[in-house]
């Protein structure tokens, strides 16, 4: 595989510079898994209009399984609806590798299915309470493989003014540059929130966004599994009720970014009237920030 250019000249014809986010390799991949992550983010920033059709083979390599099982095991967390935690992975027969081979396998196999995922409320500063979506530690490694695989993707075609959900940002960011902005005299701000936002998207109105770049079906397929997937409560008596959900994003990260992609563009066209405003050439006198639910 040639190796990608971190730079280059501007102008027709000329390779996009690799941001910082895939520039270096700060998460520790393998480096066959790095540079092809890297050249999945040039294909797709040279090329707009290009959908991937070979994707899922990519999501079921092993080595790409082994490096969504290390980042799922580093952020540890809590169990699904099996009540299977990291440790319990590691201490069984087999262990992660035991793991990571059957998911290699039912993947490879179109058998792989997901799990329910556990539905918590986590108390909000303002009183409220919010849902949290906890899928099982295999349907966890699962979707970091895809997100490993589609985020230089839909990386390739975010706005630079966009923050949220997006490696090598952060609030913080947005932040120091509407106080730049504001500096330089922009001072009309526009601020959106969508309420519920991640728990109202339509299912397919957002695969259809993802299928304007992702055209593999068995992708598409992967990520409609993890969408409709059923959720499980327990009321206070410490009985599981579950539901199948019909809109929402319960968790599937990936496609989380890659719908949010078509709100930042559609955002700036609507407060600045024209297409070259929503590829970042804003008016002067203005900035914008970023809807971050």
């Amino acid at each position: 595989m040639r190796e990608p250019r971190h730079d280059g000249p501007s102008g027709a014809g000329a390779v996009p510079e690799l941001p910082a986010a895939f520039a270096g390799n700060g998460k520790g991949l393998p480096e066959k898994l790095f540079t092809l992550r890297q050249t999945l983010y040039l294909k797709a920033k040279r090329e707009p209009a290009f959908r991937f059709y070979t994707l899922y083979g990519l999501i079921a390599r092993l080595d790409v399984l082994e490096a969504a099982w290390a980042q799922v095991a580093a952020n540890d967390g809590a169990p699904g609806v099996d009540g299977v935690t990291i440790d319990t992975i590691i201490a069984t027969p087999g262990g992660a590798a035991g793991l990571v081979a059957t998911l290699h396998e039912e993947l490879r196999m179109k058998q792989y299915r997901p799990q329910a995922v556990r539905r918590v409320m986590i108390p909000k500063p303002n009183g409220k309470r919010r849902p949290l979506g906890i899928p099982t530690v295999r349907d966890r490694v699962v979707q970091t493989a895809a997100m490993l695989i589609l985020e230089p993707i839909c990386e390739a075609d975010f706005l630079d003014v966009s923050y949220g959900y997006r490696p090598g940002h952060s609030a913080h960011e947005a932040v120091q540059v509407i106080a730049r902005s504001v500096r330089e005299g922009k001072t009309a701000i526009y601020d959106a929130d969508l309420q519920a936002y991640f728990d109202s998207i339509p299912h397919d109105k957002l695969l259809a966004c993802v299928a304007k770049r992702i055209a593999d079906r068995s992708v598409l397929r992967l990520i409609r599994q993890w969408l409709t997937a059923p959720v499980e409560e327990r009321d206070e008596s410490g009985r599981p009720t579950r539901r199948r959900p019909t809109q929402g994003t319960p968790r599937a990260e990936s496609s989380r970014r890659c719908w949010r992609i078509s709100i930042s563009i559609g955002w700036m066209c609507c407060f600045t009237g024209g297409a070259d405003q929503a590829r970042g050439r804003r008016r002067p006198g203005w900035c914008a920030t970023r809807m971050t639910s």
